[in-house]
């Protein structure tokens, strides 16, 4: 099955391409892998991320978590922490800020949501206990 050299893929709908690129390129730092008139593909932490042209999606007023987001879960804490720091820097848009959840439990992580200028809302977070990463 999958292994280290296996990349996820997931596609989401952009707006504006111009827009998706500046968001997922230059303020988090994802490269661009393929560019085309409807798509953009991004090495979004080692996955591969597309984001097709749709002008006509809809973009939420106010965008729910739950049920529709995606992002990444850091093993290390000093990965979270360096991602914080970008989004302070480069002053990231901010959906949710930086909280704890599920604290004194095994459960227990950090997390930080994001917002694309889609309104594609992406999740990054770290789990105390590395176990509960899956």
């Amino acid at each position: 099955m999958r292994n280290s050299a296996d990349a996820f893929h997931i596609a989401v709908p952009a707006n504006d391409l111009d827009a998706a690129a500046r968001f997922y390129n230059r303020l988090l730092g994802c490269p661009i892998a393929r560019r085309y008139a409807d798509r953009v593909t991004f090495d979004f932490f080692g996955d591969q991320l597309v984001c097709h042209h749709s002008p006509d999606e809809p973009v939420a007023a106010r965008p729910q978590l739950y049920p529709r987001h995606f992002g990444v879960t850091f093993r290390a804490p000093a990965d979270f922490e360096s991602l914080l720091r970008l989004v302070e820097v480069r002053k990231v848009p901010v959906f949710q800020e930086v909280r704890s959840r599920f604290q004194g439990t095994v459960e227990e992580h950090r997390t930080l949501v994001l917002i694309d200028p889609t309104g594609n809302l992406l999740e990054f977070k770290h789990y105390t206990d590395p176990r509960m990463m899956y």
